[in-house]
Order: structure tokens, then C-alpha cells, then sequence
């Protein structure tokens, strides 16, 4: 799938674009169109920020590495695995400035991917945008 059809963002466009997935409510199922936006909108956040934490609660380790390692990858972060082997729901945490990612279980709920910019600047992006869909990158 290409972005081809994503319709360019300023910054403040594509913060309030991530800011519509509250932490509160479950990652809706998005259109093609809608997540070519939502991905472009990362990718735009991200550049203005120093680096991105990602956090990805799923049904298993291996749904959500999928989403880690495509999250990270889309950034350009190259995760390694945790080094735990879990059963049932999980959450991952994956950190770029140590490169390790994080695994434990998860009795929550929700599913999806956190990001979390970081930045020092406090007039770049700074915020947690979330919980975004587990297949933004499929």
C-alpha cells in the first residue's frame, strides 16, 4: 500500500489528527485514505520531535511485536525483541534511546499503539498520541 493519496498535513493539522485517538477509547478500523492520513501524520509529528517512545498493548507477543516493529521501523528505529516469552494479551514498550523493548502482561481492555514524542525543545511536539491502530503499517 503507497501514501500516495494522503493529503499533505501542516504540523498543527496532523496534531490535531492524532489528537482525535484519546487513550480513552478503543483504535477504530480505518479506510485505506484514513490510515495514508493517520501515517503521514506520524511521520510529520515525529519530525518535529527528538525521538518517539512506543507502547503497543495486544492479544499476544506476536501481534504486538508486528505493530512495534512496524511502528519502529516506519520511524527509523531498528527494535530488538524482549527477551521474555509471554502468553495472552501483553504490552510492549519499546525505548530508541536504550534500544530495548519492554514485555509484560496486560489485564487491560484496549488495543492499539501509544506514541509518545519527546522532545526537549518545548516548542516542538511533545505529546502521546493513541492508542492508533495495531495495522496503521499493513
Amino acid at each position: 500500500m503507497t501514501d500516495s493519496k494522503a493529503i499533505a498535513l501542516t504540523c498543527d493539522q496532523a496534531h490535531r489528527l492524532l489528537k482525535q485517538f484519546d487513550c480513552q477509547t478503543a483504535a477504530p478500523t480505518l479506510s485505506a485514505e484514513e490510515k495514508a492520513s493517520l501515517r503521514e501524520a506520524l511521520r510529520l509529528v515525529a519530525q518535529h520531535s527528538d525521538y518517539q517512545m512506543l507502547g503497543v498493548c495486544a492479544s499476544s507477543q506476536a501481534e504486538g511485536w508486528a505493530a512495534l516493529e512496524q511502528y519502529a521501523i516506519a520511524l527509523g528505529y531498528a527494535p530488538q525483541p524482549p527477551a521474555v516469552s509471554l502468553d495472552g494479551p501483553v504490552y510492549l514498550k519499546f525505548n530508541p534511546k536504550s534500544s530495548l523493548c519492554y514485555a509484560d502482561t496486560y489485564p487491560g481492555e484496549h488495543r492499539g499503539v501509544l506514541v509518545s514524542c519527546q522532545s526537549a525543545d518545548p516548542d516542538d511536539i511533545n505529546d502521546l498520541y493513541g492508542h492508533l491502530p495495531l495495522d496503521l503499517w499493513d
